[in-house]
This record gives C-alpha cells, structure tokens and sequence, in this order.
C-alpha cells in the first residue's frame, strides 16, 4: 500500500505534462487533483486546505507568478511550488520574495520534485496544526475538554499539566504505548506561555538514525550529496515554542550528546554551517520506560530533561473512565457516518471494563469509533486480545503461528519475572533490540510495571 504523503493542486494548461506529472506524484503517495487553467484552480482552492500548490510559470490568461499571488492573498502561508521551461535566476527571486515555497526548472528531476513536495506538505500539515491549536486556545477550550476523565488519577493529571504548563520548564512524559502523551504535551504548550508560538512533534523511535542529525538541526545546500537547498531542522523550525520528542528513549548515544549541547547552550548549528544560532524553546520529552540509570542513555542529558516529570496512568488504573471514553469517541465515529448513535449494551459495557487495553486509550478510541460506525459489529470480537494465554490442550490445536506466538509472549513473561522487570537484562538475555521488545510486549499486552 502506498503511504499518503499530502494532496497536491496541479495546474499546468499543456494537458500531457499535467497528466504524466500527476501520474508521477500519485505513484510517490500523493493525492492530485488536476486543473489545465489557474483561475479554476484558484476557484477550488479552499482556506482550510491541508495541501500544497504546485503550478507552472507560462500559462494563458493568468500565469503562475499571478496565481502564487492570488492563493496567498486567499490561503496565506500555503506552501506554493512554480515550475517553468523558461526559468532565470531573476524570475526565481522575484518569485521568492513574493512568498513562493520553491522554483523548480523543467526539465526537473522527479526525485528532487517529490522531497520538495512532501517537505513542502509537512509545513502545510504543521501550520494547520499550530492553527487548530491557537484556535482551540482563542475559543478558551477548557483542559477538561481536552483530557477526558473523572477518574481521581485524571484530575491529578490535569491539575500537574496546568502547574506545569506555567512552569515552562524542559520535562519528561512517563506513560505506555497508547496513553496519549502527545496530547498531554500539546496541553503543556497551549496552556503555558507559549501557546502563540509552533508546537513540534518528532517521534525518535521512527527516524532512520541516518537521517537524525538533519532532521534535528536542518543543514545548508551543499552540505552532503542530494542536499541540494537549505532545509531547516525541528529545533529551529520549533523556536520560541514547545518541540516535543516522542520515544526519546530511541535516540542513538550519538546523537545524544549533540542535543545535550543544544539544550545547554541554547543554540545550533546547521549541518554544513559553523554559524551558530540561538534558540528559545521549551523541550517536553516522552517515554515508555525509565530513563533514569538507563544504560543506553546519557544521564547528564537525562537531568537537563527532568526538570519536570509527569506520569499518565495507563487505562486499566482508571476503569471507572472507560464508558465515559468509548461514548465519546463512539459518538464522534457515528457523527462521521452521519448515523444516530445506538449506546452499548449494559453487558457491553462492563466487557470494556474488564477488558485490559494493553493500547490504552488509542485501542480504545479505534475500537470506539468502529462500533459508533457500525453498530451492527461484534464488540467481542473487536476486543480479542492479541497473544492470549492457552493450556497444553488448547495450544496443541491451534495453527502454527499462534503457538509460536503464544511461546514468544511466555518467554518475555518469564525473563521480565525472573529479573524483576529489569529491561537492560531482559535486552541483553534474549538479545533483542529495545525497540523490537517494546513492540513485541505491546504486541501482547505485557507490562513492565506488573514485574518490578
């Protein structure tokens, strides 16, 4: 399957170009819609579009440099890209300075058009978000809108968010797979005093280490092959703002040192440029296991990072939030089919609450909006847990991948008990890397807490 990578307006009047240009970029995971005259383009185009505009320069009637004014002036801050056979440098400055995201001469390499494109839709997508948050702020949406629960455990979480969201002080996440520790740091940032300025989210754990340095830091045109313009990094992209960095327990040694540095002179520098440039933002770090005396990371970055700490109780500690949860969501997934909502069942709703939710609240928001969807679904069926535990009978007749399942999730038991929880022993016995293991004991609803 083909990873969407954000939707693209083509316009471009020679119908050929236009068509294998589309064909192009649909095949590089792009949703294109296509127009052969600007003006109706510009008719299309909507202010809350969550994509990018590419157009070519020479077009009848209006031209590109005209449509890149006209969207602005109707969209501003949306990424627009022009594309011409008939390119100079003064035209690209000139275009440049009236606001363009990019200029990009044809022939183009296509390669170098599809990063410029889902760089390009990654700015549209963080502008948006930012937007909808500042929005959520202008309209003074309260905290308890945002974390939802009446459980003792959740007013403690919100009364913590709120005395550290004034704070404004680097701090640490501590909470399971699911438990919604983005969430919790986008309420950090919109009820501190930084709610105004970006809120940068960066998951460590799904960058190639290869790629950690540039997508951290930015770098300059020139500074390695295929770096063939500026790009700006998430700490600068971030400043004066909240960047928040998800499964930090991923990020290699290496690198580790590097964002200590930033962190403690509050500055970078770009891959390629000895410039240094000063930074203002607020770091919200977020984990799923203990980084104190973590072998695999730095302590003294650790104590620059835990100026706060905050732990988000996995679901199973608030059953009593369970229904209030699943009404919500359900509601909102029959709202999307436009369907009135049939609540669940008495028996129904105390199967949810016995039911662990080894992905805490993002398991049970899929699950919730698939049933509000469809009511017709088997809610037992929904909440089948992955690796369940069989007796010797049972697993004898079971086919060949779930036995083998069912003895993967034996062994991580067994080694989690038998060193008392202790994961830098557990990694090294079975020889697993940390992110395979984190996988494998959500795969089967095994937590670490339940061993120590």
């Amino acid at each position: 399957m083909i990873e969407q990578r954000g939707r693209v307006i083509l316009v471009d009047d020679e119908a050929a170009v236009r068509q294998t240009t589309a064909q192009w970029l649909e095949l590089a995971g792009f949703v294109v819609t296509q127009f052969g005259h600007a003006a109706d383009a510009l008719a299309a185009l909507q202010p809350d579009f969550d994509g990018i505009l590419v157009t070519d320069v020479r077009m009848p009637q209006m031209d590109g440099q005209q449509l890149l004014l006209a969207a602005l002036q109707q969209v501003p801050e949306l990424p627009v890209i022009l594309v011409t056979g008939h390119g100079s440098v003064d035209m690209a400055i000139a275009a440049m300075r009236e606001g363009a995201y990019d200029f990009i001469e044809k022939p183009f390499d296509p390669e170098r058009l599809v990063e410029t494109l889902h760089r390009a839709c990654e700015k549209r997508r963080l502008t948006l978000e930012n937007q909808r948050l500042l929005q959520r702020l202008h309209d003074n949406v309260s905290i308890e809108d945002r974390l939802i629960g009446l459980s003792p455990a959740m007013e403690r979480l919100r009364r913590e968010v709120l005395r550290l969201a004034r704070l404004d002080t680097n701090l640490i996440i501590y909470g399971e797979t699911g438990t919604g520790k983005e969430l919790v740091a986008q309420c950090l940032h919109e009820f501190g005093p930084r709610a105004d300025q970006p809120f940068v989210a960066l998951n460590c754990g799904a960058i190639p280490e290869s790629l950690f340095e540039s997508e951290l830091f930015g770098y300059e045109a020139g500074a390695f092959t295929g770096a063939s313009k500026r790009r700006v990094g998430k700490f600068e992209f971030a400043d004066g703002g909240t960047l928040f960095m998800d499964e930090i327990e991923s990020m290699p040694l290496n690198l580790q040192v590097k964002v200590l540095r930033t962190l403690e002179q509050g500055s970078i520098e770009r891959l390629g440029d000895n410039r240094s440039r000063s930074l203002n933002l607020r770091v919200v770090a977020a984990t799923k296991t203990e980084l104190k005396g973590d072998e695999g990371f730095r302590q003294d970055l650790y104590y620059r990072l835990n100026l706060g700490q905050l732990y988000i109780p996995p679901l199973r500690e608030r059953t009593e939030d369970i229904p209030l949860l699943f009404e919500y969501y359900a509601r909102q997934g029959a709202q999307q089919q436009q369907r009135d909502y049939q609540p669940c069942s008495a028996q129904e709703m105390r199967t949810l609450q016995h039911y662990a939710w080894p992905g805490n609240v993002r398991e049970l928001r899929n699950i919730a909006l698939r049933f509000g969807m469809d009511p017709q679904c088997n809610l037992t069926e929904l909440l089948q847990p992955a690796a369940p535990e069989y007796t010797e009978t049972e697993l004898a007749d079971l086919p060949l991948s779930l036995q083998v399942q069912n003895f993967e999730a034996q062994v991580i038991r067994q080694t989690l008990q038998r060193y008392h929880g202790n994961v830098q022993q557990v990694l090294q016995i079975l020889d697993l890397p940390r992110r395979t293991l984190n996988q494998k004991m959500q795969k089967y609803g095994i937590n670490r807490s339940d061993f120590l």
